[in-house]
């Protein structure tokens, strides 16, 4: 692996659907930080007068951020990430030191990019309760989709591809989100961007990709599992 190659840490919708051409991805985290849905977001996941929530990191020594690197290929792909990130997401950029999951030979560590949103941004929305913060993702959606399908597909990414992750802020407003869709009796399918708003039932009772018993239980299941294991 070249040490003089650009790579780019993704924590958010990077993680599974990074939108530009790379040559090599990574797992792996950085240390030092931590995920939270204190971002607003009016371009991709909200609008104007109603933003959405997506991830930035914080700063919390204590803490590991799980995620995705990628070898950029070409000035093509940083013109690209400039745009989605820093002028439509009010994003600005740092290097971090990222560590991948599994053994790189001759390489234990190595620089990345990674854009975080900070609080001198005019779409910072900051703390919240995580109640409220789900309330939010659940009420917002963008050009790019629902806000609910960028955290779950998130969440989704974690469980799948990283899963000893603990990420009490992602899960638990995974669960949150489930449980009030459940609620509410909103079509997941829809909200995942799997069906049409043309296409939806007026009840959705029918069988569909996305079991929400199923999910509330698996998730309530492997929190537990891990708080045992703490």
């Amino acid at each position: 692996m070249e040490n003089t190659s650009l790579w780019v840490f993704g924590y958010g919708s990077l993680c599974w659907n990074p939108g530009f051409e790379f040559d090599q991805t990574l797992t792996g985290h950085v240390k030092g930080y931590s995920r939270k849905f204190w971002q607003g977001n009016t371009t991709h996941r909200g609008v104007e007068g109603k933003p959405g929530r997506v991830a930035t990191i914080i700063e919390d020594s204590r803490d590991v951020v799980w995620g995705r690197a990628f070898r950029l290929v070409g000035e093509a792909a940083l013109r690209y990430l400039e745009k989605r990130e820093c002028l439509l997401g009010g994003y600005k950029t740092i290097i971090g030191n990222f560590h991948p999951r599994h053994n790189v030979p001759g390489l234990t560590s190595f620089p990345v990019l990674i854009y975080v949103a900070t609080p001198d941004n005019h779409l910072w929305l900051g703390d919240a309760s995580i109640a409220d913060i789900a309330n939010q993702i659940v009420d917002c959606r963008g050009a790019s989709g629902h806000n609910v399908e960028y955290l779950l597909k998130l969440a989704r990414f974690m469980r799948e591809h990283i899963p000893e992750a603990d990420d009490k802020h992602l899960f638990t407003l995974e669960f949150l989100i489930l449980s009030k869709i459940k609620e509410q009796n909103l079509s997941l399918n829809y909200l995942m961007g799997e069906t049409p708003l043309h296409d939806r039932p007026p009840i959705e009772k029918q069988d569909r990709p996305y079991d929400l018993d199923n999910l509330i239980q698996f998730t309530t299941l492997v929190e537990h599992t891990k708080m045992l294991h703490v």
